[in-house]
């Protein structure tokens, strides 16, 4: 059985509302009319716009509605309707008391696992968790620890192929993202497009810097005097996809190697617990290559 989010903790008649396009005047207005048609409360309202004169707009609306999960469709179409005359955006409403189904995927390194797992746990994500998929058996014993199925898929070899359709059985229908919690594999773009569902990935690095193997050993080589982490989307562009969060610390040169790996372990750990906690919140937005977080 998946563990399940605490639901006492979600907003209940409640729904965020996701808008995108081009920027022009008469977008609040619009939206606002019919909000008040639907008897919709606006809770908060964050906007943000690249340009006033025809730049890209983006918006994150959360609103109280009666019945919102009801509601929730015909809200949408309608303003979508409004919104097809004159307006180049879309528009998507979600309903804030469903939790997102995220699926996890690691290897054997098991710090960023655990800590959604340990945060899961506390009520700190409110998702659904159905499964972690490894190509290890590693981590089996801590994953079932805290009741979450466990499924064992090896990946050998240059082709991935028969482990990624074997791990595309078990997601289909089941997960609504999934998250690379320092799974050593690289995703194929067939498994990409195939999964259907957005792909959130920590990388070990602040990128672009020291991509690839072994970059704590690159950092400690080159002297550095920062080591960060990068949580981003996966594209098949091998970790070029757009960017939800970075942080850094600082060390110096007396750090080892070893100290360098757990104080980055820290880093990503924190980095990817603010993008997973962010993207179940909806509160990214993406555009070409780019991201706006509301935060």
């Amino acid at each position: 059985m998946p563990i399940e989010a605490d639901r006492s903790r979600l907003p209940v008649d409640q729904a965020v509302l996701l808008v995108s396009g081009r920027d022009q005047p008469a977008i609040l207005s619009t939206i606002t009319q019919v909000l008040t048609s639907f008897g919709a409360n606006i809770v908060s309202l964050d906007q943000y716009s690249d340009d006033a004169e025809g730049g890209n707009f983006f918006q994150r609306t959360v609103i109280h509605l009666p019945g919102a999960s009801r509601a929730i469709p015909e809200l949408e179409q309608m303003l979508n309707a409004k919104l097809a005359d004159g307006f180049e955006l879309s528009v998507t409403v979600l309903d804030r008391a469903v939790p997102k189904r995220m699926a996890i995927f690691a290897s054997k390194t098991d710090h960023c696992l655990v800590d959604l797992l340990w945060r899961h746990r506390r009520g700190e994500l409110l998702v659904d968790i159905p499964m972690v998929i490894s190509n290890h058996t590693d981590l089996q014993p801590e994953v079932e620890q805290f009741g979450i199925p466990f499924f064992h898929v090896p990946s050998q070899g240059p082709d991935k192929s028969a482990a990624e359709a074997e791990s595309l059985k078990l997601l289909t229908d089941a997960v609504d993202f999934v998250v690379l919690a320092r799974y050593m594999q690289i995703i194929s773009e067939d498994f990409i497009e195939a999964v259907g569902a957005p792909i959130i990935n920590i990388h070990h690095s602040f990128l672009p810097a020291f991509i690839g193997a072994a970059p704590y050993a690159k950092a400690k080589d080159r002297g550095v005097k920062l080591i960060g982490a990068t949580a981003h989307y996966v594209t098949k562009g091998l970790d070029e996809g757009p960017i939800i969060e970075q942080d850094v610390v600082r060390v110096t040169h007396a750090d080892t190697v070893a100290e360098l790996q757990a104080r980055g372990a820290d880093v990503e750990r924190a980095v990817l617990t603010r993008a997973v906690r962010w993207h179940s919140d909806d509160r990214i937005i993406r555009h070409g290559n780019h991201t706006t977080v509301f935060v």
